[in-house]
């Protein structure tokens, strides 16, 4: 089975990228299953229904998020009846939403989806360490495939994570710094590993957001409004290939794509050898 994990969608320049590549992008890799990040998708910050729908019909089957799934006050209700989006399930109890998902490829294999998000230099939430187990044991009752999206900031918190969960799950893929690192590997236990997907929208400011009032707030450390920026759009994601049975991982793949190799769903020579 071919999992793609797409990283942080970022305001219209990031869906535009879905629009215009992801059926091209699922063709290429004989993508079974689609997983993308939408905390981000409403202009930078947050998601609504009308982006959230967007997005699922376009091909998307579950979306995942992060600290920002409340920006957008609508979210609160949307996530109630939407299944398909999920926020960080160590919320605590009583939050609207749920933590994961098990959905199904167009074949009918069951594929559980699970979003925990990190506590170091990011919001206070309950353990995700120990909420994640109870994720993993309530769907692996259903399902070998499990992808975990861990929200974080922190590199070291990401790679316990991967370390905590290897033998356990079929991916541990690291979303929120919106910068795609280089160190896909599988794990010894069969566990697909990176510490950041990256993100999937502009390029050409910081992390996503107009360069100038990025720089004002580090210069003057004063309040600034943070508009998405709009050039170098690039859509930053992953492909996992994951054996049927034991939900263990064959291989991971970075992508880095820009608008135009999207479309033309680039050249065997740009693209990197899957890891192994």
């Amino acid at each position: 089975m071919n999992l793609l994990f797409i990283g942080d969608i970022v305001g219209r320049p990031g869906r535009d990228l879905i629009r215009q590549g992801l059926a091209g992008l699922v063709d290429r890799f004989a993508i079974d299953f689609v997983i993308a990040n939408g905390e981000n998708a409403a202009a930078g910050f947050g998601i609504t229904r009308e982006i959230g729908e967007e997005l699922l019909a376009r091909g998307v089957d579950v979306l995942t998020s992060g600290n920002h799934i409340w920006d957008k006050k609508e979210a609160i209700d949307y996530i109630g009846t939407e299944p398909r989006l999920l926020r960080p399930a160590n919320y605590p109890a009583g939050v609207p939403g749920r933590g994961s998902y098990v959905g199904r490829t167009a074949q009918g294999r069951a594929v559980a989806v699970i979003n925990v998000m990190g506590r170091v230099h990011m919001p206070p939430l309950d353990n995700p360490f120990t909420v994640v187990l109870q994720e993993v044991q309530a769907a692996r009752e259903r399902t070998p495939i499990v992808f975990v999206d861990f929200h974080a900031e922190a590199t070291s918190e990401k790679i316990a994570m991967g370390w905590h969960l290897d033998g356990r799950v079929t991916a541990v893929i690291g979303t929120h710094t919106h910068v795609q690192t280089a160190d896909e590997r599988i794990l010894p236990g069969g566990t697909a590993y990176l510490t950041d997907v990256g993100m999937t929208g502009p390029h050409d400011g910081i992390i996503g957001v107009e360069r100038g009032p990025a720089l004002a707030r580090f210069l003057t450390a004063m309040p600034s409004r943070f508009e998405t920026a709009s050039g170098d759009p690039r859509l930053n994601a992953v492909v996992i290939d994951a054996d049927d049975a034991s939900g263990r991982a064959r291989s991971i793949e970075r992508i880095a794509l820009t608008r135009d190799a999207l479309v033309e769903l680039g050249a065997p020579s740009e693209r990197e050898a899957p890891v192994r």
